[in-house]
């Protein structure tokens, strides 16, 4: 973690306010990948995840965009309401698990709400390198859209389309309709609420591969963290130590109490911080934060929330 200073806060839409951040000891950022999120931890000591949408190589600052969210426990809420100009952060190192396909002759950005944040650090890099690309951009109206004023003016404009205030059962053909715009071998990111990002992928399954597809999620499904399963076991390839995961711990829980060092952060599979490699076994994938092709290779494992379908599992630990 180091400490930060918020520099300038500005509101940018309703319920979202942006906070450009500078390292309090003067030096600069390291540049990052696009998509990536960083941990905050704000002046109650909740630690929530943020994409950065400022310009992936500006050293000079981070920024990132915070919603109020109305069922808070405690993050978004103080970041709108328990600090100003000048106060001190604490943040973590960026962490990219919402990537660019290097390989994609082109790319389709398909945000809704909040969710445009990661797609904005998305389009300063392809703007930057000369890729073809296009946003499509939700929103329920224009004060609800952040950054709208920078995306539509030069370099972006050419490249953004907004869409506000489609109601539910439009969005299936508005979304089509985004899509036949583009090449079919062109990539498809996603990021805003769980229903939205599952029609985008419904949608973009039509004419792509599952691989051409890619998602960032901001919350957990609570349906798939809180669904019943066993106990398993779980071996310490370096020790041949095994271990038992009754079906009331979590896989980090007990591999923390046996003194084993593995970072958290979310707790909810979200931020891909307590990633573990499996050597054998078939794990219970539960988590947000791994790609299906990753999932699909049962290589890792997001120790907070998945678990086992085979009785055990052996870690690269």
């Amino acid at each position: 973690m180091m400490k930060v200073r918020i520099e300038k806060i500005a509101e940018e839409a309703r319920d979202i306010r942006s906070l450009r951040l500078v390292r309090v000891d003067g030096q600069p950022f390291d540049a990052y990948e696009p998509g990536a999120h960083v941990d905050i931890t704000g002046p109650t000591g909740v630690t929530r995840q943020y994409s950065l949408c400022s310009p992936p190589d500006d050293g000079s600052a981070y920024l990132v965009a915070v919603k109020r969210e109305v069922q808070s426990r405690g993050g978004s809420q103080a970041l709108h309401d328990l600090v100003e100009e000048g106060a001190e952060l604490e943040i973590g190192m960026p962490r990219c698990l919402f990537r660019l396909d290097a390989g994609a002759p082109s790319h389709v950005l398909v945000a809704a709400g909040i969710g445009v944040t990661p797609m904005l650090s998305m389009a300063y890099r392809l703007q930057a390198t000369g890729q073809p690309y296009r946003l499509h951009y939700f929103a329920r109206g224009p004060e609800f859209a952040a950054f709208a004023s920078l995306l539509q003016k030069p370099p972006f404009a050419d490249h953004v389309e907004f869409h506000f205030g489609v109601e539910p059962q439009a969005l299936e053909a508005s979304l089509s309709a985004c899509l036949q715009q583009a090449d079919d071998q062109a990539h498809v990111y996603t990021c805003g609420p769980a229903p939205f990002m599952s029609k985008v992928v419904e949608v973009a399954l039509r004419t792509r591969s599952e691989e051409a597809i890619h998602l960032e999620h901001f919350q957990a499904d609570p349906a798939v963290l809180g669904a019943a399963t066993g106990g398993f076991e779980v071996e310490l390839a370096s020790s041949g130590v095994v271990l038992q995961v009754p079906q009331d711990s979590s896989l980090v829980d007990v591999l923390q109490a046996h003194g084993c060092d593995i970072d958290t952060e979310c707790r909810e599979g979200i931020c891909g911080t307590c990633i573990i490699d499996v050597l054998e076994g078939e794990p219970e994938h539960r988590d947000n934060c791994l790609s299906s092709k990753e999932k699909a290779s049962n290589k890792q494992i997001c120790a907070c929330v998945s678990r086992a379908k085979s009785s055990r599992l052996v870690l690269d630990l």
